[in-house]
């Protein structure tokens, strides 16, 4: 695993992003873990995480690109902080993108927010994190309709490795082979389960064997089969 990648996961627990214990999702699975990227809240820990992204970006698709999106409204503030760290780390000035969820019809109008999008445009998408793609089904949809674009890939901090509707496949890969676009994170669940079984965080073991089986539980019940 690239050093980075356990950079990111210390950086998760250090910020309250990922957290281990009881929780329910929005569609009523009951985890042993949750990502909650609205914990990302200082100016310090956005320019951090679009550090990664961008390093994510990068080995994932290069930097022939033109602009970021990100989808409302969690995707703002990480296409802004990721666009902000490929110009600082690699002198790649892109354009950031995001949408509204209603269309202003005054002042900047229409649906989108920072540059317009225009024929040709070749378009990265970041998100946070992804369970069952719901958001990207929306998102792709939008994006076309403003113009005719290249989606060139879409990249996830986190992702959940949990099956789509085809139980064979991801949903981040299903998604992606949906939309004929390739498709990456900044780490998987399997990379987080594996640098953190056994291994203490501020004197704390956060996947111990009772919880590594509670994980492996869930995947049983939920991940690809």
């Amino acid at each position: 695993m690239q050093e980075y990648k356990k950079e990111f996961i210390d950086f998760m627990i250090e910020c309250g992003v990922l957290q281990f214990g009881d929780f329910i999702t929005k569609s009523g699975r009951k985890t042993p873990f949750y990502v909650n990227t609205g914990f990302y809240r200082t100016g310090s820990q956005l320019l951090r995480l679009g550090s990664f992204y961008a390093q994510a970006v990068k080995e994932a698709f290069g930097l022939d690109f033109d602009v970021l999106f990100g989808p409302a409204y969690k995707g703002i503030p990480l296409a802004v902080a990721a666009s902000m760290a490929l110009s600082s780390l690699y002198g790649k000035d892109v354009k950031y993108c995001s949408n509204r969820k209603e269309i202003k019809d005054h002042g900047d109008q229409g649906i989108l927010l920072g540059t317009p999008l225009k024929d040709h445009d070749k378009v990265v998408i970041v998100e946070d994190v992804t369970t069952a793609g719901t958001s990207i089904r929306e998102t792709v949809p939008l994006l076309k309709a403003q113009a005719d674009i290249e989606i060139c890939g879409l990249v996830v901090s986190v992702d959940r490795m949990e099956r789509g509707t085809d139980p064979g496949k991801g949903a981040l890969e299903q998604v992606g082979e949906e939309f004929g676009m390739p498709t990456a994170s900044i780490v998987t669940m399997a990379e987080v389960t594996d640098y953190l079984s056994g291994h203490a965080y501020n004197g704390a073991v956060l996947i111990d064997e009772e919880r590594k089986k509670k994980i492996d539980a869930y995947y049983q019940e939920y991940g690809v089969r």
